[in-house]
């Protein structure tokens, strides 16, 4: 029989039960980066982490890890198998999802497109030829007689890294002279540790993005000779384009992008896009990233936008390798 007190709790009882929804975020978010500190993408995530914080709510905290290795695809494995929660994050770049998977000969453990969730790009950097002070070789034309001319074995060059954009970058070169595969590849592991090797004079030239080697090039610590984009940067514009110094072929830039495993929810992946082109339209980042060498992304970054561009910048790759007939060993 059932008394009058537990009728009157039957209401309560029936009442639904409110839960309320998580707001995103609320801890901490983690920004990976493939390369050791001192890189391009360990600048560029520092940089544009640090300006998404704000556009995120007054408690939001991005915090950027290095994971360097075998130029980002250590990173990018290990992302795609991490919660699909927006609270772990990579800025990646063109090498790990443009070129590698097309230029390894056994290709990369991850599919550059469908294992990722593309949330926004972000930068755009040209890759320099870079050489030491006292090297005899101080143009583009210069060096290339001295590659023509030289033992290779004497003239070895310094990169970011085996098996990446860098060192695909100088293969083209030495590619285009009729010697690939001879020169030695002396690697490291970021692009700011291979361009002070340069200062210091470890070895006498090589490859990097100019948003690695910015900082030496402008204090006079090396010289950079030739950009292997189409055009000047605008960052650099004394720098002159391989293409303007009789070496023609070039049309290389480096991109970086901010993605997350795949299948992310579309709310959070819309508001961490939403936070990266708000930061992007800053003007203080910009100018930072500018001063950086880093060109902020002003095409369409929609998070749509960058899948597309990740999906078309397999044929782009795919096809320069293919018609260079250049394939890295890791």
């Amino acid at each position: 029989m059932i008394d009058r007190r537990s009728l009157l709790a039957l209401p309560i009882l029936a009442a639904p039960i409110v839960v309320r929804a998580e707001t995103f975020p609320s801890r901490a978010i983690n920004l990976v980066s493939g390369y050791a500190p001192g890189g391009s993408t360990d600048v560029a995530a520092r940089l544009v982490g640090d300006r998404m914080q704000g556009f995120l709510g007054p408690d939001a905290r991005i915090v950027v890890e290095n994971r360097p290795g075998a130029a980002g695809r250590i990173a990018s494995d290990w992302l795609r198998r991490q919660p699909a929660d927006g609270y772990t994050l990579m800025l990646t770049e063109s090498s790990s999802h443009g070129l590698l998977p097309h230029a390894l000969r056994r290709g990369t453990p991850y599919d550059p497109v469908a294992d990722f969730t593309q949330v926004a790009m972000v930068a755009t950097t040209p890759y320099v030829v870079i050489t030491r002070n006292d090297f005899p070789a101080s143009t583009a034309q210069e060096l290339v007689a001295q590659l023509r001319s030289s033992d290779p074995e004497t003239l070895p060059f310094a990169t970011s890294g085996v098996a990446n954009a860098t060192h695909f970058a100088a293969e083209l070169l030495v590619n285009g002279l009729g010697r690939g595969g001879k020169f030695p590849n002396v690697p490291y592991r970021s692009g700011g540790q291979m361009v002070e090797s340069i200062a210091r004079g470890e070895t006498a030239w090589g490859t990097a993005a100019l948003a690695s080697a910015f900082t030496q090039i402008r204090a006079g610590r090396v010289r950079g000779i030739a950009v292997t984009s189409a055009q000047r940067s605008p960052s650099f514009p004394e720098i002159p384009t391989l293409a303007e110094s009789g070496v023609p072929g070039f049309d290389l830039v480096n991109w970086y992008a901010i993605i997350g495993p795949p299948n992310m929810p579309a709310a959070v992946t819309e508001q961490l896009n939403k936070s990266i082109r708000e930061s992007l339209a800053n003007a203080t980042l910009r100018e930072r990233m500018l001063i950086a060498a880093l060109d902020p992304w002003d095409a369409d970054n929609s998070a749509e936008a960058a899948r597309t561009f990740f999906t078309t910048e397999q044929t782009t790759w795919r096809e320069y390798v293919n018609r260079t007939n250049l394939r890295l060993e890791e």
